[in-house]
């Protein structure tokens, strides 16, 4: 597996990173088997260290965790346990995804952008209906089933995920509704 380990305006010595590569290889060798990537960043906010961890697993899932507090290494204690729990929870769901999936996942390359935000009053008419666009960046859409996808964007915490799906190769959406629920949206089965 390769390390990325790294602080925003703080030196990180080579124990913290021997320390990292030790804890966080020991919970992914527990329950993901086959990880590629792992990227550790520390950086301060306030009183408090901050460590965001992100492992990338061969089968295209991205796990996150973020711990927090007064010392680095307990900030990196709390990463770690939450890592872990999150691992350790869909570790039935990544191990059916290991022993189906033969090649890992493929990715396809889209442009994503970000739109300016508008600041005026609701009432007020926009000059034009054309958005202001104020950044381009390529992303990548995975190609993945539908289960993998609700698991992927439960483990990165997000509301919602794009994806390229498997069985039909359509562009795919799912996302956590208000009512908890997750909602999933197959524009190939409109009729």
């Amino acid at each position: 597996m390769r390390y990325q380990i790294s602080g925003k305006q703080i030196d990180v010595g080579e124990a913290l990173q021997t320390h990292v590569k030790a804890e966080l290889g020991e919970v992914v060798e527990k329950y993901a088997q086959r990880p590629t990537e792992c990227v550790v960043v520390f950086s301060r906010m306030a009183h408090e260290f901050v460590c965001e961890a992100t492992i990338h697993l061969s089968t295209g899932l991205t796990a996150q965790a973020r711990g927090h507090a007064s010392e680095i290494y307990a900030a990196f204690e709390s990463c770690r346990e939450k890592m872990d729990k999150q691992l350790r929870r869909y570790k039935r769901r990544i191990r059916n995804h290991h022993s189906n999936r033969s090649a890992p996942v493929e990715f396809a390359g889209a442009a994503s952008y970000i739109l300016a935000a508008n600041e005026d009053a609701e009432d007020a008419e926009p000059e034009s209906l054309q958005p202001v666009v104020i950044a381009e960046m390529e992303t990548k859409i995975p190609s993945i089933t539908v289960g993998e996808a609700v698991m992927q964007m439960e483990l990165a915490g997000q509301k919602m995920l794009v994806f390229r799906n498997e069985g039909h190769g359509g562009v795919n959406v799912v996302y956590r509704r208000d009512d908890g629920n997750i909602g999933w949206i197959d524009p190939r089965n409109s009729k």
